[in-house]
């Protein structure tokens, strides 16, 4: 980890800078794979695939027979590991399924709002190696059902001899996921947003991605499909002072450089003391835990830790930062969380590991990244569906609320919408 000390505030830009290629690159690199996927279908995607993953693909989809033998290779501990997950996600989310409300604005006017649920929803789940990134498919599942998503389809890539890990099978089978396809990558973003032979067309597309990803799925969303939000590789600042425990700060800390070479981490220390604890516990950790070296090396290569003069100066840091997670590792953490107004997820306190709210705690854990924290939120139930504005107004409505909208009307030179509402005042029985 590179340590800046008291950076002045006109370099804090530049030590907020994600590392990752330009999107003017990542855009040269995605479009041709779009291209050919939205003219040749199937073909394409077969082609790709065996391109990035090195397997030959003849049939895309999952029966459900390989669905439901997957819970045959997952254990009972991790299937009631996944159902204990599956509860809190639910019950956190519950909370933001509202009923109709109808309200009357004016005497007589009546107006009300109506979620319907996004019917064709896609599911991308992205894949490292072997390692099955079974949890997204709570975070997205999970709000589909829901919010009533009739049509579920989920991409991600097979592995080396075409298969899809079990525990994916599983979750997707517990969730009522029927269309299942191995197919990763900017490749999947294409058939979902504009169909293959194989693979539907969605309304829209979720998961988290890599940059590549992140891109494909901005551009589709130009025209054809709608996204979730911007995201690329995961991100956490850390908050840390005197009080901070550095075992749990550097355990945190190769937790999350560990999961990809890309993932972003700033760490805002108070003091040089309390960082060059951090940073030592940190290089401890490295020797005695057994870790996937060559992403953890690369990300914490480039990772800071910044030293700040106090914490106030940390949480100024990090307003400006608009991390996707934010770790307040500190005594009075819930008074500092109410200061926050630029984070996707915020980790309160010294027991609240970033793992347990990445996996269990309730909260959804696609969240925005790359700076759009400070205008997306991550997903919610609202993002698995449309609102529809519903007007009703009545004899006694017209009367009250007619005359305020002909001189609106009348006001913005538009004479013919005055004369809707005027018809109706002369001539409503």
């Amino acid at each position: 980890m590179k340590k800046i000390i008291h950076p002045p505030k006109e370099d804090w830009a530049q030590l907020q800078e994600r590392t990752f290629e330009t999107y003017e690159a990542l855009e040269k690199a995605v479009k041709p794979i779009l291209r050919r996927v939205q003219r040749e279908g199937d073909k394409a995607l077969r082609s790709f695939v065996f391109k990035y993953d090195r397997v030959r693909i003849k049939r895309f989809q999952l029966t459900p027979e390989e669905l439901a033998d997957a819970s045959n290779h997952v254990s009972d501990e991790l299937k009631q590991a996944i159902n204990t997950a599956k509860y809190n996600i639910a019950t956190f989310h519950l909370t933001q399924h509202k009923a109709v409300k109808k309200i009357e604005t004016t005497e007589g006017v009546f107006s009300w709002q109506k979620s319907v649920p996004i019917s064709k929803v896609g599911l991308y789940v992205p894949s490292t190696g072997d390692a099955p990134l079974y949890s997204h498919i709570l975070m997205m599942g999970i709000l589909a059902n829901i919010a009533g998503c009739k049509e579920i389809v989920l991409c991600t890539a097979p592995n080396h001899e075409g298969r899809i890990h079990p525990i994916i099978l599983y979750t997707a089978n517990l969730l009522n996921i029927k269309k299942v396809y191995r197919v990763g990558g900017v490749q999947a973003i294409a058939a979902m947003a504009y169909g293959t032979e194989t693979i539907p067309k969605v309304d829209k597309i979720f998961g988290p991605s890599n940059e590549y990803v992140s891109t494909a799925k901005q551009l589709v969303s130009k025209n054809d499909v709608a996204i979730d939000m911007p995201v690329g590789p995961s991100e956490l600042c850390y908050i840390a002072d005197q009080s901070t425990n550095p075992i749990f700060a550097a355990a945190d800390i190769l937790a999350h450089a560990e999961q990809s070479a890309h993932n972003q981490l700033v760490v805002l220390a108070n003091s040089e003391e309390v960082a060059d604890k951090i940073l030592t516990e940190v290089e401890k950790q490295r020797q005695e835990v057994e870790l996937k070296k060559e992403s953890t090396e690369e990300a914490l290569d480039n990772a800071k830790m910044v030293v700040c003069k106090s914490n106030v100066e940390s949480i100024a840091f990090a307003n400006e930062y608009a991390p996707e997670n934010l770790v307040l590792a500190i005594d009075n953490a819930e008074a500092v969380g109410d200061r926050i107004l630029n984070a996707s997820s915020i980790h309160l306190g010294h027991l609240t590991s970033p793992t347990i709210g990445y996996y269990a705690a309730g909260p959804n854990h696609i969240l925005p990244s790359n700076g759009f924290a400070s205008s997306y939120s991550g997903l919610t139930v609202d993002s698995f569906v449309k609102k529809i504005n519903f007007q009703q107004v009545t004899a006694k409505g017209l009367k009250s609320i007619g005359n305020t909208v002909e001189l609106m009307s009348e006001a913005e030179e538009l004479l013919g919408r005055k004369n809707s509402v005027t018809q109706r005042l002369n001539n409503a029985e």
